[in-house]
């Protein structure tokens, strides 16, 4: 082969690549999606397609936070955790009304982001050992609150919230496309999306610069677990119980994924909002499709971890800079 024929190979292959990068998780979720549908016609049924909606919605909103602090070059292993800690905490308040108690959910999932990001914006802390320490700290905390067993919950207003639907969709689904609308315009349309993005590109860089390094770092951290406590309170009003011992286990996994699935880099310097909703998506209908057709929960974290291993495969190749 002369050198202008491989040139010209090489040339193609990376832009194959390239176009592999950008849009491969909406081809993947066309596909997926038709391999559903062909497996079983009822797939695409309002009923079947609201559940898998209302699955999706509190992984795509701590999936939204994650991706902001990936952006970041950062890591959040506490959103989990922040999941059961509000979990644990809604019941205990809905008997001043559903909105106070969502308050303090809320509340406490800031502070959790806030401790996490003074960790990492001021003293320094590598992002996966500040919140490895939250995420132990967290869940430990919200099974004291709740106590050893599940806690039913009876308020209307918060079954209401993890149950009730609007034009067929779910509200909890309205909430989260909502979340991802406002994320996605703040990333593209906002001085702060674009000193996130210059952070994670080059940290040092933009100190030298003058950018609030640490003030959009321990943001960044905070909309997290805001994100993280909302989607706690979702699972409660869905489940119809408080069980921070399980819920929220390995969500943060789950975040990851979708994230890095929908083409935001480790390394940072890029947020992809809408490629983290296919991501989540994606993620959602593979368990989905898995599931209905009776395969061992056993083969389904093993596809699920192959697919975690090529997304950070892939994330790498497009973190390269």
């Amino acid at each position: 082969m002369t050198t202008l024929a491989w040139t010209g190979a090489i040339r193609d292959r990376d832009r194959l690549l390239r176009l592999l990068q950008e849009y491969g998780v909406y081809a993947a979720l066309a596909v997926l999606f038709l391999v559903a549908v062909a497996l079983d016609g009822s797939f695409v049924s309002s009923g079947n397609v609201r559940i898998q909606l209302f699955q999706v919605a509190p992984t795509l909103l701590v999936a939204l936070g994650m991706a902001l602090v990936i952006g970041t070059e950062g890591i959040d292993l506490s959103v989990g955790a922040v999941v059961a800690l509000a979990a644990a905490v809604v019941p205990l308040y809905l008997g001043y009304g559903l909105a106070p108690a969502l308050l303090l959910a809320l509340l406490l999932g800031a502070a959790t982001g806030a401790v996490g990001g003074a960790m990492v914006a001021f003293a320094r802390v590598q992002p996966i050992v500040a919140t490895l320490s939250l995420m132990i700290g967290v869940r430990g905390l919200a099974e004291i609150v709740n106590g050893n067993s599940a806690k039913p919950v009876t308020d209307a207003a918060l079954l209401g919230l993890g149950s009730d639907s609007f034009s067929g969709v779910p509200l909890m689904a309205w909430i989260a496309a909502l979340c991802a609308l406002v994320v996605g315009f703040v990333v593209r349309r906002t001085t702060f999306g674009r000193r996130l993005v210059a952070i994670g590109d080059n940290r040092q860089a933009s100190r030298l610069a003058g950018l609030p390094v640490r003030r959009v770092l321990l943001t960044v951290y905070v909309v997290s677990g805001v994100l993280a406590a909302l989607a706690g309170v979702m699972i409660v009003g869905h489940g119809a119980e408080a069980d921070p011992a399980n819920q929220g286990l390995n969500l943060e996994l789950n975040a990851i994924t979708a994230v890095v699935v929908g083409g935001t880099p480790l390394t940072g310097g890029r947020v992809r909002v809408l490629g983290t909703v296919a991501g989540a998506l994606f993620m959602q209908l593979i368990t989905a499709v898995l599931t209905q057709h009776d395969v061992p929960n056993s083969y389904t974290q093993i596809v699920e971890a192959a697919i975690i291993c090529c997304a950070v495969y892939a994330s790498q190749e497009r973190g390269t800079r």
